[in-house]
C-alpha cells in the first residue's frame, strides 16, 4: 500500500472523494483507492447529483470522481458541479455512454478524464496517477520565463547507437539532474525508445499526428508514458503498412507544449525526419551527431553538419563517436576529424557486454551500467549539453548577434573532392 498522498494539497482538503451509482463500481474502485493510500470510506453512493449536494456544504477534495450513469444531461450537470467545486479540483468522470462527442465536450468543460464502465483496474489506476501528477508538478508564477533546453540526437547511419545515446541522456537528465524531461521518439514505425525503457509505446504519438489540433497541455499529460518521476516518453509503434502522412505541424506543436511542461526535451530524430521536416529544428538548442569511425559515417557526418550550418545555425553541434574500439575502426580518429574539419567532441568506447546487460534488464545503458567507462562519457555529454543549451538560450534572449558557427570554415565541395582522391 502506498503512503497517504498529501503533497501539494491546498489547505486541509481531502486528497480524494468519489460518488458512484452502483455497488459493482464501488467494489472495483475501493481496491484502487486503498492502493493509492486513500481512505476507502471516501467512496460514496449517489452519483453526480449526490456529489453536487454534498460539495455544496463541504470542502471539495483535490481529486473528485463522479458517476454520470444516472445523469440525463451530463454537460448541464457538470456545470452544476463546477459551481460548488473549489478551484483546483481535478474531476474524473465515469459513465456508460461511449461517444466521442460527449468525451470531447466533457474535456472542454474542464473534466480531467472520462472513463467507461465497467472500470478497468489498470485504466483507473493510470487516471488517478495522472490526476495526482497535476499537484506534484512544480507551479510557475508566470513572472519569469521558463528555461528549457531541447536536444536532438541524429545518427549518421543506422545502427550507430543514436537511440541508445538518446535514452541514456534522457535518463541522466531526469535522474542525475532532476529535470522534468520529455523523450520524443520520432521513429514512428521502428522506434526503440519505449522498448529500451521496458514500456509499451502507447498511441500518443500517432494520435498527435492524426489530430494535431488536439495537442495541448492536457493531451501531453494523458498521452505520454512515464518512465520515472521526471521522465516521460512519447513514441509509437505504427503499423508498417501505414505510411507517415503529415506535414510536420504536429511535431512543432508537440515541441511547443514540451517547452511549457518540461525543462528538457530529448528528440531521437531519424535522418529522414531531418530532411522532410527541417522546421523541427526551430527550437532545438543542441544537436548530438552520433557516428562511428567508418568511411560512410564520415561522409554522412560531413553532409549532416553542413545541413545544420545551413538550416539550424543557432543549434550547437556535438559530434560523438560511438562504439569506438582501439585500433579497430575503418579509419582513425585523426583521419575522421580531418575529413569533417572539426574535432570529435566525445568518444564512447564499445562495450558489448554492458549493452547486452542493459537490453536483458530492460533499462537504459547508463542506468544498467552506471560505473562503466561508456556511462562516464555519457555523463560528460549530458553536462556539456546543459552548458551549451543554457548558453544557446542566453544568446537567443540577447539576439540578434553575429556568432560564427563551428562549421563556418567547412568547405563541403573540397572535402568531397578530397574523399574522391583517397585510394580505396
Amino acid at each position: 500500500m502506498n503512503a497517504p498522498w498529501k503533497a501539494g494539497l491546498p489547505g486541509n482538503r481531502d486528497p480524494f472523494a468519489a460518488f458512484v451509482c452502483d455497488d459493482a463500481t464501488l467494489d472495483q474502485l475501493r481496491p484502487a483507492i486503498i492502493e493509492m493510500g486513500w481512505p476507502p470510506e471516501k467512496c460514496n453512493k449517489g452519483g453526480l447529483r449526490n456529489a453536487v449536494q454534498s460539495l455544496s456544504i463541504s470542502a471539495s477534495p483535490a481529486i473528485l470522481l463522479v458517476d454520470l450513469s444516472e445523469s440525463g444531461d451530463p454537460l448541464n450537470d457538470i456545470n452544476a458541479l463546477a459551481e460548488v467545486c473549489e478551484p483546483g479540483t481535478v474531476v474524473i468522470a465515469i459513465g456508460q455512454v461511449n461517444d466521442v462527442r460527449l468525451y470531447r465536450d466533457l474535456l472542454a468543460s474542464g473534466i480531467h478524464d472520462y472513463l467507461l464502465k465497467p472500470l478497468n483496474a489498470a485504466q483507473l489506476r493510470d487516471a488517478l496517477t495522472h490526476a495526482q501528477m497535476i499537484f506534484a508538478s512544480p507551479k510557475s508564477d508566470g513572472t519569469t520565463p521558463k528555461r528549457h533546453i531541447s536536444t536532438a540526437i541524429i545518427g549518421t547511419r543506422g545502427g550507430v547507437g543514436a537511440s541508445t545515446i538518446a535514452t541514456s541522456l534522457a535518463w541522466l537528465f531526469s535522474i542525475d539532474h532532476k529535470m522534468p524531461t520529455a523523450l520524443l521518439d520520432l521513429d514512428v514505425h521502428f522506434g526503440t525508445g519505449a522498448l529500451t525503457l521496458d514500456l509499451e509505446p502507447g498511441r500518443g504519438l500517432t494520435d498527435a499526428i492524426d489530430n494535431p489540433s488536439r495537442i495541448d497541455g492536457l493531451f501531453i499529460e494523458r498521452a505520454m508514458i512515464r518512465a520515472n518521476d521526471n521522465l516521460s516518453i512519447l513514441s509509437a509503434e505504427a503499423p508498417i503498412s501505414s505510411p507517415l502522412m503529415t506535414d510536420g505541424a504536429a511535431f512543432v506543436q508537440l515541441e511547443e507544449e514540451f517547452r511549457q511542461a518540461f525543462e528538457m526535451t530529448v528528440i531521437d530524430l531519424p535522418r529522414n525526419m531531418m530532411i522532410n521536416f527541417p522546421h523541427l529544428f526551430g527550437d532545438v538548442n543542441v544537436v548530438v551527431v552520433a557516428t562511428e569511425l567508418t568511411l560512410a559515417s564520415a561522409r554522412d557526418a560531413i553532409r549532416i553538419l553542413a545541413w545544420l550550418k545551413a538550416n539550424a545555425s543557432h543549434a550547437r553541434p556535438v559530434v560523438v563517436a560511438n562504439k569506438a574500439q582501439q585500433g579497430q575502426g575503418e579509419i582513425s580518429k585523426a583521419d575522421f576529424e580531418a575529413s569533417i574539419e572539426r574535432p570529435i567532441d566525445f568518444v564512447i568506447p564499445y562495450d558489448q557486454k554492458a549493452g547486452v546487460s542493459a537490453a536483458k534488464l530492460g533499462q537504459t545503458f547508463v542506468d544498467a551500467n552506471p560505473s562503466s567507462k561508456a556511462s562516464l562519457v555519457l555523463r560528460n555529454i549530458a553536462q556539456t549539453i546543459l552548458h551549451a543549451g543554457a548558453e544557446s538560450e542566453e544568446e537567443r534572449d540577447d539576439a540578434p548577434k553575429n556568432k560564427s558557427s563551428l562549421l563556418g570554415k567547412l568547405d563541403l565541395k573540397g572535402l568531397l573532392a578530397k574523399k574522391e582522391k583517397t585510394p580505396a
